[in-house]
């Protein structure tokens, strides 16, 4: 797993929170934050954005990788992702995510979930994705 320091995950999860505050989550009101860490050390944010129809909808984790993505970031730029979830109980991102993380986020990569507990879990995108979906280099098919 990718090193990072107690001061840099108290950042992450500062921020995270602060994004969940802007969440806009009135179905389900759990309202959710996350933090994306690049490489050198810029944070992304992004929050759960709902919508009626519930499938368009938005999770933090894909907010925060969007952000990323809309200011020049790739696949490889990141280093760990934080994740805030209201309540006692930290979860994993959901299975959506994984599979948009696991593109951008390297196998050994830290994801952490925080929550009003206190607790943080962390994981590896791997451990969270380990036989994620690629495509074939030349992305056709084979």
């Amino acid at each position: 797993m990718i090193s990072i320091s107690k001061k840099t995950l108290t950042t992450l999860e500062d921020a995270a929170r602060e994004a969940a505050r802007n969440a806009y989550a009135p179905y389900s009101n759990f309202s959710v934050g996350a933090a994306l860490l690049a490489e050198d050390g810029e944070i992304y944010v992004g929050c759960n954005v709902e919508n009626a129809s519930f499938g368009l909808s938005n999770c933090a984790e894909r907010s925060a990788i969007h952000a990323a993505v809309s200011d020049g970031r790739g696949r490889g730029d990141f280093s760990a992702l934080l994740v805030f979830v209201p309540g006692g109980t930290c979860h994993p991102p959901c299975g959506a995510c994984r599979q948009v993380l696991s593109e951008f986020l390297l196998p050994d990569a830290p994801v952490y979930s925080a929550c009003d507990s206190g607790e943080i879990v962390a994981w590896t995108m791997g451990e969270l994705l380990p036989d994620c979906f690629e495509l074939p280099a030349s992305g056709g098919a084979e």
